[in-house]
């Protein structure tokens, strides 16, 4: 359930309580994991890890709140959240091993649970906003590709979005199906569990079968 609340400026917080707020952390803890699996692959230190880890959890929400004036950072507001990727990202510096054969796969798993949370919280954020569709699907897709961006050009590596993979349009197809179903009136925990399901079943179908989009090339 989201509250909104008047003070000097607009602030939304999610209550602790709701599903919403599950979904959030599921993301949270997803991307802390993703990006504290590729620090750690290249050989950075805790801190080093810990630094990538945050970054790619909130860097996405942090951009998504500045677009739309929403202060206090949600961070900043639960310290829930630091928290949350503080313990994730040491527990997988603890257990996980930089150079297990399964890296790639334990990276792609956890960056399409966070792809699939983070763009239906940045869909209802913005929904709830005031904003139109097509600026809240932007604002979805916005609050999952920031922080892996950032993420990967921290380790040098060329960033997810910008490859050929299908990523972005998983997230866009799901975001469209949220608002489908909501404009037909489907009951929210229905249209939000729908949601995800398509964003996570699409990206993972797309790595399963390598499914990418071609190139546009101009022949002459």
């Amino acid at each position: 359930m989201l509250t909104i609340a008047l003070d000097s400026d607009l602030i939304t917080t999610f209550d602790p309580g709701s599903l919403i707020y599950l979904f959030d952390m599921i993301g949270i803890v997803a991307c802390s994991i993703s990006g504290t699996i590729l620090a750690k692959h290249k050989n950075f230190d805790v801190f080093g890890c810990l630094l990538v880890s945050i970054v790619t959890a909130i860097g996405g929400g942090t951009v998504r709140d500045v677009i739309l004036d929403r202060h206090p950072l949600f961070w900043m507001v639960d310290m829930s959240y630091l928290t949350v990727i503080t313990l994730s990202s040491m527990m997988m510096q603890i257990f996980f091993h930089p150079n297990s054969r399964r890296v790639d796969k334990f990276l792609k798993l956890s960056d399409t649970i966070g792809l699939s949370a983070f763009t239906l919280i940045g869909i209802k954020v913005a929904d709830s906003m005031g904003a139109n569709v097509p600026v809240a699907l932007l604002l979805g897709v916005i609050t999952i590709i920031v922080g892996g961006i950032i993420r990967d050009m921290i380790c040098n590596e060329i960033p997810l979005v910008l490859q050929q993979e299908i990523y972005i349009s998983a997230s866009l197809t799901g975001g469209i199906l949220y608002f489908a179903l909501h404009n037909l009136g489907v009951t929210a925990w229905i249209t939000d569990i729908s949601a995800m399901a398509t964003i996570f079943t699409l990206r993972m179908l797309a790595i399963r079968y390598d499914w990418q989009f071609p190139t546009i090339e101009w022949r002459y």
